[in-house]
């Protein structure tokens, strides 16, 4: 079933919409082998705990290749961008993070999604900087993939 994407006029809305400790969440996506060999070609990082499937099965304490800490960080700009929209960015940046932290493996094939809820909001010129609580479930586990604060930069016009 897909989700509602919600969309906000402007920033404003999004505060005024979010001030209740609600959050959004994206859609359930699986991390499949592909998707972690892409990673790992992209990156460089070829660990076997990631892409040696034979070895993994018989040497990991997981009995599985697992998706890269920064896979599942990546995954959440994508997840974001299918949650939300601001009806007045002309361009959204990534700032930072003020904290990550990976808190359980995702398993090949995992299924995994993402819940926003918005934390802080200051305005600027021509926008504002606008901080996410950020976690990332995975489908049948008690614990969490990560969680992180995550700032983005809304760059409203007109």
């Amino acid at each position: 079933m897909a989700i509602a994407k919600r969309i906000f006029a402007d920033v404003a809305a999004l505060e005024a919409a979010m001030t209740d400790g609600q959050s959004l969440a994206s859609e359930w996506r699986t991390v499949d082998q592909a998707t972690i060999d892409a990673f790992a070609e992209a990156t460089g990082d070829r660990q076997w705990i990631h892409a040696d499937a034979a070895r993994a099965a018989a040497e990991s304490p997981f009995h599985t290749t697992i998706a890269h800490g920064f896979l599942s960080l990546s995954l959440l700009s994508a997840m974001i961008a299918e949650t939300l929209e601001i009806a007045s960015a002309v361009m959204t940046i990534n700032y930072g993070f003020d904290r990550i932290r990976f808190i359980t493996p995702v398993p090949v094939d995992a299924r995994v999604r993402a819940t926003f809820a918005l934390a802080n909001v200051t305005r600027g010129p021509g926008g504002a900087r606008v901080t996410w609580d950020v976690a990332m479930e995975i489908a049948e586990s008690a614990k969490p993939a990560l969680a992180a604060q995550w700032i983005a930069l809304v760059v409203e016009g007109g």
